[in-house]
């Protein structure tokens, strides 16, 4: 079966261009399912039959994963068995009726207007790390893009006089964001006043730079917002995707059009984004609740 997954994972690179985040998903979670079967004597994959699969799915519901894990776990194989009909090594789908567990939707954690002025006051914009940071925080909330999209913006990716960015997004797919006035403002003075001093002897053409000279990580980013988060009094646990929450719902709430904000997010279905409109609906419940005499 390594072997057969090993070809997958290729095509999935080759053929899909997949990132390697969710190439590493899908390896790890057939690898998972591979040692589930081989324990259990079962690791042919002619052999591998719908009753294995739903045997499977038991399992983790029974070792206490989330539907959201689980699902995850079910797309990965049915792609993989997908990917083995198509090159003929089998004959019949072992996934076609087995049943995909509901996902309950959770509200996406968001932060105020007013919690998002105090993060963005967070960093000392006299120094060359501040004025970065505040970059990013600002960057990060006037668009919403994901945190790797952020960390992978190249210098050459920002067009500040005409006002956007272009971001590559999963699967290498492009999408150009406008970005707003404090955002162009907060760029221009990273780029003029403080990138040069972050720049080291590599000439690392990265857009974000860590006091290495080289490209700031998820990881270096995650900590630096926590930080900010603190110093600011938000007590919220948040994540560099709160801030993408926060863009989303904060446009919808002003009356911004779903698809044009599906767009910005990258968002492929349209499902994904309509989660906001929960987030939108329930702050309304909240306004008629403390304003309406009789509610």
């Amino acid at each position: 079966m390594d072997e057969w997954i090993q070809r997958f994972v290729e095509y999935l690179t080759v053929e899909r261009g997949l990132s390697p985040n969710t190439l590493e998903s899908y390896e790890r979670d057939l690898h998972t399912f591979q040692s589930y079967l081989a324990k259990r004597g079962s690791c042919v994959i002619q052999e591998i039959q719908q009753h294995h699969i739903a045997a499977y799915l038991g399992y983790l519901h029974e070792a206490g994963r989330a539907n959201a894990t689980i699902s995850r776990n079910l797309a990965s194989i049915r792609s993989f068995f997908h990917f083995l009909v198509r090159e003929d090594f089998i004959l019949q789908d072992p996934t076609i009726h087995v049943d995909t567990p509901k996902i309950e939707k959770k509200l996406p954690r968001v932060l105020t207007p007013e919690e998002i002025e105090r993060l963005l006051r967070a960093p000392d914009q006299s120094t060359p790390s501040g004025m970065r940071d505040y970059a990013m925080l600002e960057l990060l909330y006037a668009t919403g893009i994901r945190v790797s999209e952020l960390v992978s913006l190249k210098a050459t990716d920002v067009h500040l006089s005409s006002g956007f960015l272009r971001c590559m997004g999963k699967g290498g797919k492009e999408r150009i964001i406008p970005i707003g006035e404090y955002a162009v403002q907060a760029l221009d003075n990273y780029l003029q006043q403080a990138r040069p001093h972050l720049v080291r002897k590599t000439k690392d053409d990265a857009l974000f730079l860590n006091h290495h000279g080289t490209q700031m990580s998820r990881q270096g980013f995650w900590k630096i917002l926590k930080k900010y988060a603190q110093e600011a009094g938000i007590l919220k646990d948040i994540t560099p995707h709160t801030l993408r929450h926060s863009f989303a719902t904060h446009l919808l709430e002003r009356g911004a059009d779903l698809r044009a904000v599906q767009e910005m997010l990258g968002h492929a279905d349209i499902s994904t984004t309509q989660i906001y409109t929960h987030v939108t609906k329930g702050r309304l419940k909240e306004i008629y609740a403390a304003a309406h005499p009789r509610s």
